[in-house]
C-alpha cells in the first residue's frame, strides 16, 4: 500500500478561506493538550499566553514592535514565493540590514545631523538587498537551489556580526562586554506615541510595505508578472516575460525588506548592535507569510498573530515558568496546521494497493 495525493479539480473558495482559522483553532488545541502535559492549567496557560498580552495599551505597543518586523520581512517574502523563488535567508538578510545601517551611528558616532537616520535605514534595505543578490546570482546564472544558498548565508550573516561586535565594533567604555556604542538621540527612530509606549515608526513602514505590496501585486504590470511566472514560467515566457529579471527582482524586494526590518529593529528597539539582535524573526516570518496566504494584507493580520505568541511566550515564562521553547512549539504547530490544511483542501489524498507477484524461480 503506497499514499499519494491527487489534486483536486475543484478547490472551494470557503474551506481556503477558513483554512487559516481551522489552523489556530487545531493549534489552540493541541497547545492546551502541551499545557497538560506539562501539569499546568490549560485554560489559564491560553490566557496568560493569547489574552493577557492585550490587556493593556503598553503591552500593545509592545506586540507592534514585535510585528513590525514580522510584516516586513514577510511582505518581502510572499512577493518571493509567489514568484516561486524561495528565499530562505531572511533571517541573514536582516542581520546584514542592521550592520550596514549601523555603520553611521558606530563609525562616525560624532555626527550629529537629522540626515543619520534616514540613510541608516537606506543603508540597511541596500545591505539586505546586497546579500539577497548572492543567491539570485546563483540561481539566475548557476541554476543553483535558492533553499540551500540563501539559508547558509543566514550562518555567515551571524558570524560576521558576532565577530564585529567582539572585535572593530565592540564598544571601548563597554567594560568588555559584547556590544557596540550606544546610538546616538539622532540614530534612534522615534517612537510613535511616546505618552503611552515605546512602539516606534517601524510599525508604520511595516503597514505601508504591505499596503504597497498588496497594490503592486493587484493593480501594476510588475505584480501581473510575478502572479504569471509563480503560476506557470514557460507561460510567463510566451508572454514576454523573463523569469531570471524576476529572480533578481524578487529576491532583491525581499532582501531590502528584510534589511529594512534590521536596522529598524536595532534603531528603535535596542539603540545598539549586539550578538543576538533577532529571536528569530527571519524564520518565524514564514509562518507569518504561508498564515496570510501571501496576501500583503492577511501579513498584517497574521504579523500580529504571531507577534502576540512571542509576547505571550514571555508573559507564560514569567506567570507559569515554563520554558521559552513554548513559543518555538506553539510556531512550529501553527506552520505544521496551517501547510496540512492547505494540503488537503488542494489535494485528496488516495490509498493505493497494489500486489506483489512473485515470480517462479
Amino acid at each position: 500500500m503506497r499514499i499519494e495525493l491527487e489534486k483536486r479539480p475543484d478547490v472551494s473558495k470557503l474551506y481556503a478561506f477558513v483554512s487559516p482559522l481551522l489552523a489556530l483553532v487545531l493549534t489552540l488545541v493541541f497547545g492546551a493538550i502541551m499545557f497538560a502535559m506539562l501539569g499546568k492549567d490549560p485554560v489559564a496557560a491560553l490566557d496568560a499566553f493569547f489574552i493577557e498580552p492585550l490587556l493593556e495599551v503598553w503591552s500593545l505597543h509592545e506586540l507592534a514592535i514585535k510585528a513590525a518586523p514580522l510584516i516586513l520581512i514577510a511582505v518581502g517574502l510572499a512577493v518571493c514565493y509567489r514568484s516561486n523563488n524561495w528565499n530562505i535567508g531572511a533571517e541573514g538578510q536582516f542581520t546584514i540590514g542592521a550592520i550596514t545601517g549601523s555603520y553611521l551611528p558606530i563609525i562616525f558616532y560624532d555626527w550629529h545631523s537629522p540626515l543619520v537616520l534616514p540613510l541608516m535605514l537606506i543603508l540597511g534595505a541596500l545591505g539586505g538587498a546586497l546579500f539577497a543578490a548572492v543567491p539570485a546570482l546563483l540561481k539566475a546564472h548557476f541554476n543553483t537551489n535558492e533553499i540551500l544558498t540563501s539559508l547558509m548565508l543566514v550562518y555567515i550573516a551571524q558570524l560576521f556580526l558576532d565577530w564585529l561586535i567582539r572585535g572593530a565594533w565592540r564598544d571601548p567604555k563597554g567594560f568588555n562586554f559584547p556590544v557596540s556604542r550606544d546610538f546616538a538621540p539622532e540614530a534612534v527612530l522615534p517612537a510613535i506615541w511616546e505618552e503611552s509606549g515605546r512602539a516606534h515608526w517601524a510599525f508604520i513602514f511595516a503597514i505601508i510595505a504591505a499596503v504597497g505590496a498588496w497594490f503592486m501585486l493587484r493593480y501594476t504590470l510588475k505584480g501581473f508578472q510575478i502572479v504569471v511566472l509563480g503560476q506557470s514560467e514557460r507561460a510567463g515566457r510566451f508572454a514576454g516575460f523573463s523569469s531570471k529579471k524576476m529572480i533578481w527582482f524578487s529576491f532583491l524586494f525581499s532582501g531590502a525588506l528584510a534589511g529594512l526590518a534590521g536596522i529598524a529593529e536595532v534603531s528603535g528597539s535596542i539603540g545598539h548592535l549586539q550578538p543576538a539582535i533577532s529571536p528569530g524573526y527571519g524564520f518565524t516570518a514564514i509562518i507569518v507569510a504561508f498564515l496570510g496566504r501571501l496576501n500583503p494584507l492577511g501579513i498584517i493580520a497574521s504579523g500580529l498573530v504571531l507577534a502576540l505568541t512571542y509576547l505571550g511566550g514571555e508573559a507564560a515564562q514569567l506567570s507559569l515558568g515554563v520554558s521559552d521553547k513554548v513559543t518555538r512549539v506553539f510556531q512550529g504547530l501553527l506552520l505544521f496546521f496551517v501547510l496540512s490544511c492547505d494540503t488537503l483542501i488542494y489535494y485528496k489524498i488516495r490509498l493505493v494497493w497494489s500486489r506483489i507477484r512473485g515470480r517462479a524461480a
